[in-house]
């Protein structure tokens, strides 16, 4: 379930840090930029582990801040297939049952992957298996939030997300050729932009 993974990185230390010894506010930087984000393809970054070894570090024109090449070990959160996780129940939908672990809540069990026969339950909200019991007559189990449940990893997907850009707006019949004009927020009054 988790990892040591072995990261290099070029770390900025600023000059309001270089009272303290190079190695704590290197970790300090590192926790500050890793922790709690997800790395493409590593996983979900938890604490640094240990610094493995410090190179050169630089001072660049018109920046106060030391650079310094460092080479350390990340504790990472990183499931592997097959693994079987205890986690509970966050909410079911539609698309299948979101589970949690605490400190990770980006685990979707998809209707698929669920025990069969299992339906959606619309008023409950929640999934139901419809457990034969051998006897010829079925027993709803509820797969209700809070509910601790064990879980098998099948896959891992990583999507990057990318920044969204600026809502456009339409053009209007008063502006054609797009320049700035009072009508637009935050240019204020400036009659020489139109000329």
């Amino acid at each position: 379930m988790f990892i040591l993974a072995e990261m290099k990185n070029v770390t900025r230390i600023p000059p309001e840090l270089f009272n303290l010894k190079l190695n704590e506010a290197i970790a300090g930087e590192l926790n500050k930029k890793l922790a709690n984000k997800v790395v493409l393809n590593v996983g979900l970054c938890i604490a640094l582990f240990d610094i493995i070894s410090l190179q050169e570090s630089f001072i660049f024109p018109g920046d106060g801040a030391s650079h310094t090449r460092v080479k350390f070990r990340y504790i990472v959160f990183r499931p592997f297939i097959e693994e079987i996780l205890l986690g509970k129940i966050r909410s079911c939908s539609q698309e299948g049952v979101h589970v949690t672990l605490g400190f990770f809540d980006d685990i979707l069990i998809p209707p698929s992957a669920l025990q069969h026969p299992s339906k959606f339950n619309e008023t409950e909200q929640a999934w139901v298996w419809e457990y034969d019991t051998g006897d010829g007559s079925k027993h709803d189990l509820f797969m209700d939030a809070g509910e601790s449940i064990r879980f098998r990893v099948t896959a891992e997907m990583f999507n990057e997300t990318c920044p969204m850009g600026p809502i456009t707006m339409p053009e209007t019949q008063e502006n054609p050729d797009n320049k700035g004009s009072i009508n637009e927020p935050g240019l204020g009054l400036l009659t020489w932009w139109d000329n």
